[in-house]
């Protein structure tokens, strides 16, 4: 009994001090069991008769339950439903992971990719690909294959970025309402030359854009994960070593040099890594938004600020919420299927809504 009297009285004291680590780490262990359990109930869950123990034993090749699973199951989860749960998983976590990130290079909560356009750079890229590919773009297509159109949205959100940066930082201060402005004007910039490219387009090709523009799940296979999985888990993999310049960086770029973080150094890598992360994301689902400003804030009201936990956080609520999104989009308004980015703006925009109330003061929660 006195240990736990100890581990009780520890947390206590951690939490009357403010110190979140020990809610932070309880948080990564329940957010990984959730995401392991949410993705086994999607692999199980649809026409076929597999449940979940038969999904599981057909990773293992265990006999006797494996064996459960006919062909036509083993199809259906390996070949339709397994691309599908690993590219929202991959999706989600890249766009909460870069939400963080942005949030944390301009210290101010409502930094997003959506929001601020560079979700929109990234998608003119794509669809420039996507409608120019045979023609103004053959070239670069045929040298880079499948990689052209992840290569297309990550050069333009890279672009995006870098330009936003920019506008509304200076002398080392970051201006939200510019941000948000020079979002807003980015964003205008790129519709309307997506409007441009939409109207060029031939049927075959508004049938691919009408549905991608909203945002989608419904073509993931093994192809587009291996197009666009490679720049997402670079991205994802260097993430965790921004942690302590993004804590450096909420005290401003002055104390993190002093800090002796090497700012405009890793003020490009966290460019270049939230670049990558969103333009891959965007180039095979299309426009998601507001993944990437919901799941930070609500994080920081439970672990806190730290980016040593809100990260790897990020990336696991993030790849929970979107395969929630997923199967709502799927199961809604079956047998047709409901654009993923329609459930998330839906569920997205009033949190977005509340979150600036509260900066106001206008609600207390």
């Amino acid at each position: 009994m006195k240990p736990a009297v100890d581990w009780r009285r520890r947390v206590l004291a951690s939490s009357a001090e403010g110190d979140r680590a020990v809610i932070a780490r309880l948080s990564l262990i329940v957010l990984f069991v959730a995401l392991v359990v949410i993705v086994l109930v999607s692999l199980a869950s649809g026409a076929s008769d597999a449940s979940v123990t038969s999904v599981i034993a057909s990773f293992f090749d265990t006999s006797g339950i494996a064996s459960a699973l006919s062909v036509r199951d083993r199809i259906i989860i390996w070949d339709i439903r397994l691309p599908r749960v690993v590219l929202a998983s991959l999706i989600g976590a890249a766009l909460a992971v870069s939400g963080a990130v942005m949030q944390g290079l301009f210290r101010n909560p409502l930094a997003d990719p959506g929001i601020v356009g560079v979700s929109s750079g990234a998608g003119l890229g794509a669809l420039s690909v996507i409608v120019l590919g045979n023609t103004l773009f053959a070239p670069v297509v045929l040298i880079l294959g499948t990689f052209s159109l992840p290569i297309a949205a990550f050069a333009c959100s890279l672009l995006f970025t870098l330009i936003l940066y920019g506008v509304a930082t200076r002398r080392g201060q970051t201006s939200i309402a510019t941000m948000l402005l020079a979002g807003i004007a980015l964003g205008a910039m790129a519709t309307a030359y997506m409007g441009m490219l939409t109207y060029i387009a031939d049927d075959r090709q508004l049938r691919d854009l009408n549905f991608w523009l909203l945002g989608s799940l419904a073509g993931a296979s093994w192809s587009k994960i291996l197009a666009s999985g490679p720049f997402i888990a670079v991205a994802l993999l260097v993430s965790p070593f921004l942690a302590r310049g993004l804590n450096g960086m909420a005290l401003g770029e002055a104390a993190a040099n002093h800090l002796g973080i090497p700012v405009q150094r890793f003020k490009r890598i966290a460019i270049v890594t939230v670049a990558a992360a969103t333009g891959a994301s965007v180039a095979v689902s299309g426009t998601i938004g507001f993944v990437g400003v919901v799941v930070p804030h609500i994080l920081r009201l439970v672990i806190g600020p730290d980016h040593r936990y809100l990260l790897p956080a990020a990336a696991m609520l993030g790849a929970i919420l979107l395969l929630l999104a997923d199967a709502v989009s799927r199961t809604i308004v079956a047998p047709a299927e409901l654009p993923i980015g329609i459930i998330t703006a839906a569920v997205g925009a009033p949190v977005f809504l509340w979150i600036l109330l509260r900066r106001r003061g206008i609600v207390d929660l």
